[in-house]
């Protein structure tokens, strides 16, 4: 394993155990739980927090708009429905077949390379409006399957 070489005044990280069979990791903690319990505990923590740094980095949280109370709780509550929107997206496009346990989690700065952020053209002829897209936008079928998924979506007997 190649060692990075601190920066001048950034402390120096050492490894302490370099094997690829096991993750040594450290808890320092007051439960009192038996160590599979905690390291489970601990696991579900850490993804906690990967999301919360993926919701202030990606949705706009780690910004607020206003020094004013009711104007910042606005902007989390629609950071959050953006986000939550996002995840229901990534659900409504899975395989027929997956379940929603087995599906890797899609940060919100990947879906929106993958399905916003797309070169397009969009024509109007004969009464019609549609999309072309580039031959080499490789998401392609995917994006076609979800808009038709959405499409789909109608009003039923009771709304």
């Amino acid at each position: 394993m190649k060692e990075k070489k601190p920066q001048p005044g950034e402390p120096e990280q050492y490894q302490l155990f370099e094997t690829p069979d096991y993750i040594y990791r450290v808890f320092v903690t007051n439960m009192f739980h038996a160590v599979d319990v905690l390291v489970w505990f601990y696991n579900q923590r850490a993804g906690a927090e990967n999301l919360i740094k993926e919701a202030n980095n990606d949705a706009g949280l780690a910004a607020y708009p206003s020094s004013r109370w009711a104007m910042n709780c606005n902007h989390f509550q629609l950071a959050m429905l953006a986000y939550n929107l996002n995840c229901w997206l990534m659900l409504f496009n899975r395989e027929e077949e997956a379940r929603a346990e087995e599906l890797k989690h899609t940060t919100l700065a990947t879906s929106r390379l993958r399905f916003l952020f797309l070169a397009a053209k969009i024509w109007r002829h004969g009464g019609r409006v549609g999309m072309s897209y580039s031959d080499h936008y490789a998401e392609k079928g995917i994006f076609q399957r979800l808009m038709q998924r959405l499409r789909a979506i109608t009003l039923g007997p009771k709304g």
